[in-house]
């Protein structure tokens, strides 16, 4: 059991404890309690290596305001039912890196996203461009954002309509109100920013960019019955 313990913990860099560990043991057909789990963990030397820290998030404050229709309701019943996004920013060698990911409520899959090192508008357009890509028939999905200069811009409000997209808005200055995907990038940045070392931005870049598959394909949740974000909605999808 502690071998196979090692190779979960050394598989996932550290930043598994003993909880998740313990689930991913029961994945694999193992069924030890977690006060097991944490003792053999305790006597291996092994310790979950992340530790979280808030985050804030990029505002801004032009054009038109909408309706706050999440409410906190941050638990959705199918895909495409509600998204959640934002922009965050990370300073790394002297150089500065964007990241506007959207997020599906459904399960935390991070269904699309785009970088870039000046917050210009193309970091959001495009990132929705990618979505589209997941919309099927009839599907009318809620994104919520905070008050960001960016999506009050009549050209992404105009290309939300388009697509049947209903445009949701934080109240100003309340980060609760989009705490779904703040605690996205709070675990982002404390599984990767905090958590290693990067020669230089493009390296870090890279690392994010295999980060982001990690979390969708292979990073396991207790409220996702211990399975990926991907495996979930694939699970889904094939029960029904």
């Amino acid at each position: 059991m502690k071998a196979v313990i090692q190779q979960i913990f050394d598989e996932h860099q550290g930043r598994y404890g003993y909880r998740r560990i313990t689930l991913e043991l029961r994945n694999k057909g193992y069924l030890l309690n977690h006060k097991t789990v944490r003792r053999l963990m305790g006597k291996m030397g092994l310790k979950c290596l992340v530790r979280m820290k808030k985050y804030r998030s990029y505002r801004g404050s032009i054009g038109k305001i909408a309706p706050n229709i999440l409410e906190r309701h941050f638990e959705a019943a199918k895909p495409n039912e509600k998204w959640v996004t934002d922009v965050t920013e990370f300073h790394l060698h002297g150089q500065k890196l964007y990241l506007s990911p959207i997020l599906d409520l459904y399960n935390g899959e991070v269904i699309s996203y785009h970088l870039e090192n000046r917050p210009i508008y193309s970091l959001v357009s495009r990132m929705l461009t990618k979505s589209f890509e997941h919309l099927k028939d009839g599907d009318s999905p809620v994104l919520h954002s905070d008050q960001g200069w960016h999506y009050q811009m009549k050209q992404y409000q105009q290309v939300l309509k388009e697509h049947g997209i209903i445009q949701s808005m934080s109240r100003k200055g309340n980060c609760l109100d989009n705490a779904a995907m703040e605690s996205f990038f709070g675990l982002l940045k404390s599984e990767l920013l905090y958590f290693k070392e990067f020669e230089s931005m493009e390296h870090f870049k890279q690392e994010l960019e295999k980060y982001i598959h990690y979390y969708n394909h292979k990073r396991i949740k207790a409220k996702l019955k211990g399975m990926s974000p991907v495996q979930y909605r694939t699970h889904a999808q094939e029960a029904a």
